[in-house]
């Protein structure tokens, strides 16, 4: 195939697949199956792609939590779900998401050190994927349970906040486990009942984890030397396409979500790991 046409498909696969809660590193280890193997350069830059359309959609309650957090004044600002955001709660707001991070930065170079990660073939992202259907369909119930106990929360607790920058690494260290499902579902049973705010201070809390995980993988690759040799007319098609589709991809899911549950990925999820047991036996 065409070099460039498959760039074209993995920019889309990407900007589809990387902030709904269906695992991206599935979906990029089938595709790859047909299309080839990318280079680690290519693969960074399609999911910068995909950072860059999350900073796009929520730039004015990032350009808030930057104001309020640096004690200038800027009016209550609305964020993409309709919320009111006053700056002291924006301040507070930024201050837990840089908390979440924290804990996703230390514990993520700790599992890094030690080499806790299981490979990215297709037996164990298999299993990641029905294993976390599964526990996604108990947690949907469960928090369903907790929403008609205690009514919709918006709230993002500290509790939720560390959970959520915990539950980051653990998406990491089990590929197809998906960073988005995890972190979502976290946050619903630590209390924050309404889908809309967890799901937003998902993506948020995404935004510095994965920058920072790309400037990571790109410096290691500067030192090996491993930069040169891409083909960067392809690398740029994926980047702009990763981005554009991602774009479309969390509007969409933002208002989805208002109005359903998360069992249609669930299930989606199921089905994508047997198949990939069934039919995609090779590579572990």
């Amino acid at each position: 195939m065409n070099d460039l046409l498959a760039a074209l498909l993995l920019g889309i696969i990407e900007g589809i697949t990387e902030f709904l809660p269906i695992s991206s590193t599935g979906h990029l280890l089938i595709a790859e199956h047909w299309l080839g193997a990318r280079s680690d350069l290519f693969n960074v830059a399609i999911q910068a792609g995909a950072i860059l359309a999350v900073v796009l959609i929520y730039w004015k309650r990032l350009w808030g939590m930057l104001l309020a957090f640096a004690g200038r004044d800027a009016p209550a600002a609305f964020d993409p779900l309709g919320i009111t955001a006053t700056p002291a709660q924006s301040r507070a707001y930024a201050i837990k998401l840089m908390a979440a991070f924290g804990v996703t930065a230390v514990l993520g170079l700790l599992v890094k050190k030690l080499g806790w990660q299981l490979p990215e073939s297709v037996t164990p992202v298999a299993w990641a994927l029905v294993l976390g259907a599964l526990w996604m369909l108990a947690a949907e119930w469960l928090a369903g349970r907790r929403a008609v106990q205690v009514g919709e929360r918006t709230t993002i607790t500290w509790t939720v906040a560390l959970l959520v920058g915990a539950a980051q690494v653990l998406a990491g260290v089990f590929p197809g486990t998906s960073r988005s499902a995890a972190t979502i579902f976290v946050a619903l049973l630590a209390g924050t009942t309404s889908r809309a705010a967890a799901t937003e201070f998902a993506f948020l809390v995404g935004i510095p984890t994965m920058f920072a995980a790309t400037g990571y993988e790109l410096l290691s690759m500067y030192k090996q030397g491993a930069l040169g040799g891409e083909d960067w007319a392809a690398l740029g098609v994926a980047f702009a396409v990763s981005a554009s589709t991602a774009f479309v991809a969390v509007k969409w899911l933002l208002h989805y979500i208002q109005s359903h549950r998360f069992t249609a990925f669930a299930v989606y999820r199921l089905v994508l790991g047997i198949a990939l047991l069934v039919w995609l036996p090779t590579g572990g």
